[in-house]
């Protein structure tokens, strides 16, 4: 008993985490109300790193979130992981650590403020709502399958991981991975682009890029047929236009 209550507590505690990870991530993109965000650094008194530095910090954090967020979801790892931690506790784990490096991305980021693009007006209005809709479409998405056992919140409260027939609702018939097209919206779409927000939203799209392959890989293995049937009738990432052919 005192097992299971301890699991529920660690499953319900990395959620916390991802969840204020999560908050903190659409308030460091869009600058909004922390002290530390893609384009501002702490307050005066942390000396600012050199252009060369600031590049290779950037990019080394971003590489510390992605690479492990990538090898631990593959089944591999989680078949040996199993061997170590419950496997009810596994995805909390996975959410644990992939939450902890996001955070040290948000702590340790260095600001590369030069303007690459800076737009006004209806233009900035409307770059703002795509970024909006890509943060909305990204967390519906998520729910659209089963939000509380892709967090892990399901598995540590005794449900276990459900074996579901494949099935595509409402976005998953539009593009592949919506939650994927979504934070894409969100990283790029900005009234104002500095050359660190341009870095971010490159590496985490190369990331992105490179991570789907690795996943469809393990759906084919999942489902077979089903998904190679899916693939060919619907793009990965972006919707394709009425009339148009899928790809991708």
């Amino acid at each position: 008993m005192i097992g299971r209550v301890a699991t529920v507590i660690y499953g319900v505690a990395s959620y916390l985490v991802f969840f204020v990870s999560f908050a903190y991530l659409v308030a460091f993109i869009g600058n909004y109300f922390v002290p530390k965000s893609i384009d501002v650094g702490f307050p005066s008194g942390v000396p600012e790193s050199g252009l060369a530095p600031s590049i290779l910090i950037d990019a080394l954090l971003v590489g510390l979130f992605a690479i492990p967020h990538s090898v631990m979801a593959r089944p591999a790892f989680k078949r040996w992981w199993t061997t170590i931690v419950p496997a009810s506790c596994e995805r909390s784990t996975y959410v644990l650590i992939s939450s902890l490096l996001l955070i040290l991305l948000f702590w340790q980021w260095r600001p590369i403020t030069a303007t690459i693009w800076r737009v006004e007006g209806w233009p900035a209005v409307m770059l703002t709502a795509i970024c909006w809709a890509g943060w909305l479409i990204g967390l519906t998405s998520t729910y659209l399958i089963d939000h509380f056992e892709l967090f892990g919140l399901r598995q540590v409260f005794g449900a276990g991981t459900r074996v579901s027939p494949f099935k595509t609702p409402l976005l998953y018939r539009l593009v592949r991975h919506p939650l994927m097209t979504g934070l894409l919206l969100a990283f790029w779409a900005t009234p104002h682009m500095t050359a660190g927000h341009l870095l971010f939203a490159a590496l985490m799209t190369a990331y992105i890029l490179v991570g789907v392959r690795f996943e469809e890989r393990d759906l084919v293995e999942q489902f077979g047929d089903s998904y190679e049937h899916y693939r060919q009738r619907v793009p990965m990432l972006m919707p394709r236009p009425l009339g148009g052919r899928s790809g991708g």
